[in-house]
């Protein structure tokens, strides 16, 4: 089981043959198509490259939750998207809403997916290499709309990312996924902490294969 993987069973994107994923009680795995849907209203994905629908504009990909899970006019939706671009930095392109993907830069585009996950107001986000293939800045610039998000909205945040800086700076605990299982789960200090070789190697960078 990778890490990505991991995310995707959590909110019922694959099936699983062997262990538990609970979702206020109930086996994620076994859910009706009407508690899939309850399930994805409340937890929102931030896939890897942002995933925007390409042949959307920003305005619809940033109200494709709405349109699908709420009855909100297109007033409310317009309303909302600008407060969610608003809210991760993207406010200030006043065409922002009418660009398409194509337009973006990788950072915005991260930006973008940001928004749209929170336009639901989900109660969790789980957000799949949100770094990936961008320059320092918009890795820092990530890292503080994270954080910001879990202050101002109070979601919890599920981050899998090989950037430790995100992952020191993000969490309140950490779970280390080596060899398909996760030996190592305690706050930042403690995995930090941890005299397991293992660990020590990750945090410094150094990848094995049999980390996932």
């Amino acid at each position: 089981m990778g890490k990505s993987v991991c995310l995707k069973l959590m909110i019922g994107l694959l099936p699983y043959d062997a262990g538990h994923v609970l979702y206020r009680g109930k086996e994620v795995g076994e859910m009706d198509a009407e508690n899939l849907r309850e399930l994805r209203r409340n937890v929102a994905m931030v896939f890897q490259g942002g995933a925007l629908f390409d042949s959307m504009s920003v305005f619809d990909n940033v109200t494709y939750a709405l349109r699908e899970h709420t009855k909100m006019s297109d007033q409310e939706m317009l309303e909302r998207a600008r407060e969610c671009l608003d809210m991760v930095g993207l406010g200030y392109d006043k065409d922002i809403l009418y660009r398409m993907p194509a337009s973006l830069s990788g950072g915005m585009r991260k930006r973008a997916a940001l928004a749209r996950s929170i336009a639901i107001k989900p109660e969790v986000i789980l957000y799949d290499e949100p770094t990936t293939g961008l320059d320092p800045a918009n890795i820092e610039r990530i890292g503080h709309m994270i954080r910001k998000l879990q202050k101002e909205l109070g979601v919890t945040s599920i981050v899998v990312t090989h950037d430790m800086p995100i992952a020191w700076n993000c969490s309140n605990r950490v779970a280390m996924l080596w060899q398909r299982k996760f030996p190592y789960i305690g706050t930042p200090a403690e995995i930090q902490a941890n005299p397991a070789p293992e660990v020590h190697e990750f945090i410094n960078g150094i990848y094995h294969e049999d980390q996932d």
